[in-house]
């Protein structure tokens, strides 16, 4: 067996955007056939490319792999001999019992590599252009719906779709966490509908509280699940006294990343400061369409 697999084969999943966890043997003492400095690459399906120790061990490495995948967290274990296979936390490593006759300890650090999180703009504002050239500096990938867009004008997206229809975007775009609306006035309704299409983690939208709420009970009274509606944060941002359309961008995405690091997206954005409580913002991420009777910019 090639104990240096690991590095094609984390180098093949991190081209395809894919989960795997990098698994090192801290320590290791005889008889063991692991070594200190052993690695492997192991997938949520068990696979393991590289050289870690034997099968006694594999079962464990698995299966809290499969736990550092789900919450993005890594850990350390040991895996020592017992009569029982019970795991116990001991603050600050899992220890497993281990009822192979070979005996030995082992010591691992499991490192989850998490693939790429997708924010998805709705939108062709200023707002919308500058937090997808934002979002990638802080390792996001981006999808941009707006209607009539061109790829060109969004050099930094990983994907742009040119309609905002419901079943394009949801035939064209897998699910994605996070989603922001920003159309300031076009296609607001038309956008907040494709965004909630998506069943996203985290949905903000870009716009006064007045106007933000004249939208989410027209989206309840044309069908919407309310619970759904319900979890759209609006006004979007964190207050950083934002002016501009950048410094706008650059509030909303702080929201975003605190979504991403585990805070409930509803409480990474306070309505009583949010910088788009008193004036309407250029529109953010999503493409909503707007009622006939309804103003574009309405605050």
């Amino acid at each position: 067996m090639n104990r240096n697999e690991w590095i094609t084969q984390a180098a093949r999943l991190q081209s395809a955007d894919q989960p795997f966890a990098l698994v090192t043997v801290l320590s290791a003492q005889a008889p063991t056939s692991g070594k200190a400095g052993d690695k492997a690459v192991v997938t949520t399906d068990g696979q393991i490319h590289g050289w870690i120790g034997g099968g006694c061990a594999q079962p464990a490495v698995i299966n809290t792999v499969r736990r550092a995948l789900l919450d993005g967290q890594p850990r350390k274990i040991r895996i020592s001999p017992s009569d029982e296979s019970a795991e116990r936390d001991l603050g600050d490593v899992l220890e497993f019992g281990m009822a192979c006759h070979s005996g030995g300890t082992l010591e691992l650090f499991i490192d989850p590599v998490m693939p790429s999180a997708t924010l998805t703009v709705v939108g062709d504002s200023p707002v919308a252009r500058a937090l997808v050239t934002l979002a990638p500096r802080v390792g996001l990938r981006v999808a941009v719906v707006a209607q009539g867009a061109v790829p060109a004008d969004f050099p930094e997206a990983n994907t742009v779709l040119a309609s905002d229809e419901v079943s394009a975007v949801i035939s064209q775009l897998s699910s994605t966490p996070f989603v922001v609306v920003a159309t300031q006035g076009r296609r607001d309704l038309q956008g907040l509908k494709a965004a909630l299409a998506l069943q996203p983690q985290g949905l903000w939208f870009v716009a006064s509280a007045k106007k933000a709420s004249v939208l989410i009970d027209s989206l309840v009274t044309s069908g919407e699940n309310p619970a759904a509606v319900a979890r759209i944060v609006a006004p979007a941002g964190e207050f950083i006294g934002a002016q501009t359309p950048e410094e706008i961008a650059l509030s909303v995405l702080t929201s975003v990343v605190a979504a991403r690091r585990g805070r409930d997206p509803q409480t990474a954005s306070d309505p009583n400061t949010s910088p788009l409580n008193t004036v309407e913002p250029v529109a953010v991420l999503v493409s909503v369409a707007v009622p006939t009777n309804s103003s574009c910019c309405g605050g």
